[in-house]
């Protein structure tokens, strides 16, 4: 039995999942993910190491952390997760430079309550007004710290990369087009782009279209345009990539975002 329930409020969105058999494909997400896992073991790989969250574990992604995902073992997973883009972030931090998780896992109860209460109230469709507060609340308890000047520097050429994928995600994937523009081969483009980042360009570029059709979705309703606009041949096609990295299709996701 598959539960995907997905609710935004306040500029987060929030998810409550449960399943045994279901895994999600390597990808990555452009907001900062934090969740509590409520029953079993959820276990991921991330930047190539695996990672176990046992109930009462708070998970921490960073932006663009490409991570899997999966239960354990038979018993299955419950589990809630925020999604909250990293300028409000920022802004309910009050930070003037991106912050970087630096543990993937806590135990923490504090922290686990306020994740767990701002994710219920999302998902209860609580006022608004509400939501911002726990969302404040819950920034206080976190401890993030601030992104080094050597992680930025190594990461310039990456940075450049997945800029020129977000912007052609309404096409085919050119390589030749890219690895000309970097200066280099397809080959040293690919294994370059996986070593930095765990994740290969094509599935990185997928995953741009969705989380950008995922964006049409919610601010426009309408499914075909997303399908039009982010390159898919049709909406099955688009169904399958959106259901690999979130669970469920878009066409359900645009049903329980409204």
């Amino acid at each position: 039995m598959e539960s995907f329930i997905y609710k935004k409020s306040a500029g987060v969105t929030a998810l409550s999942a449960s399943f045994t058999d279901f895994s999600y494909k390597n990808h990555a997400h452009q907001e900062y993910a934090i969740g509590v896992t409520l029953r079993g073991i959820q276990q991921y790989k991330l930047n190539g190491s695996v990672q176990l969250s046992h109930q009462s574990g708070v998970m921490l992604f960073n932006p663009e952390q490409t991570h899997d995902g999966r239960a354990h073992d038979a018993r299955g997973l419950d589990y809630i997760m925020l999604y909250i883009d990293p300028e409000l972030l920022l802004e309910v931090s009050e930070k003037k430079e991106p912050v970087l998780f630096t543990t993937p896992i806590v135990y923490d109860h504090r922290l686990e309550q306020r994740v767990v209460n701002l994710a219920q109230a999302i998902l209860r469709e609580k006022d608004e007004a509400y939501c911002s507060e726990l969302l404040l609340s819950l920034t206080d308890s976190l401890v993030p710290t601030s992104l080094t000047t050597e992680y930025k520097k190594d990461n310039a050429f990456i940075r450049k990369a997945k800029g020129m994928l977000h912007t052609n995600v309404e096409g085919v994937l050119s390589l030749n087009e890219v690895c000309k523009e970097l200066g280099l081969s397809n080959y040293q483009f690919i294994r370059a782009f996986k070593a930095h980042t765990g994740i290969s360009p094509y599935q990185y570029y997928l995953t741009c279209k969705v989380e950008r059709a995922k964006q049409i979705i919610e601010k426009n309703r309408d499914i075909y345009t997303a399908v039009a606009e982010c390159g898919f041949v049709d909406l099955t096609h688009l169904n399958k990539h959106f259901k690999s990295i979130y669970g469920i299709t878009a066409f359900d996701y645009m049903s329980q975002i409204n």
